[in-house]
């Protein structure tokens, strides 16, 4: 129990290569907020965690060794929040970038196929907008964390302004 059974680095390189295939499937794997996972994808998940536990362990079930890999675990992560917040390229790479799935009243079917969403996905973003068909929206889109943004054909459309504020420092 409290003796190893793998060296300690060999843990943490095999945690760091799991670590690295997981977040790159879930990065394939598309944009849905953890609230919209259906059945199937959160048995996925838990699937999958089970089935990569033997290879981030190996003949290892210590408690030294657990300690390592949950460490381990804890700085790959807190390591890729660190770097995504300071390098654009890392959160282009990590972050989908949003895809506009309606326009001007009318599903954009390549796009919604391409995000693997169907007809009820797409009528519950709508009523939780407050509204009831597709004609009545100006612009749907699914946000990079997921979540999709209904702007009602009647609403106010926000633009960004063309230059940027500048401030002045004080001298």
């Amino acid at each position: 129990m409290w003796h190893l059974g793998v060296p300690p680095l060999e843990l943490v390189a095999r945690t760091v290569i799991v670590y690295v295939a997981f977040v790159v499937a879930l990065r394939v794997f598309g944009k849905r907020e953890i609230g919209q996972f259906t059945l199937f994808d959160l048995a996925l998940v838990l699937l999958a965690a089970n089935a990569l536990q033997p290879a981030i362990t190996g003949p290892d079930s210590s408690i030294p060794g657990a300690v390592i890999i949950i460490t381990t675990m804890f700085v790959l992560n807190l390591g890729v929040s660190w770097t995504r917040e300071r390098v654009p390229f890392v959160r282009r790479l990590l972050e989908s970038a949003p895809t506009v799935l309606a326009r001007d009243g009318q599903w954009i079917a390549p796009a919604v196929e391409r995000e693997g969403l169907d007809d009820t996905d797409l009528a519950a973003a709508l009523r939780e907008h407050g509204v009831e068909r597709v004609e009545d929206v100006r612009l749907a889109v699914l946000e990079e964390d997921g979540s999709i943004s209904v702007v009602p054909a009647g609403g106010p459309l926000i633009g960004r302004r063309r230059r940027p504020w500048r401030y002045r420092h004080p001298r």
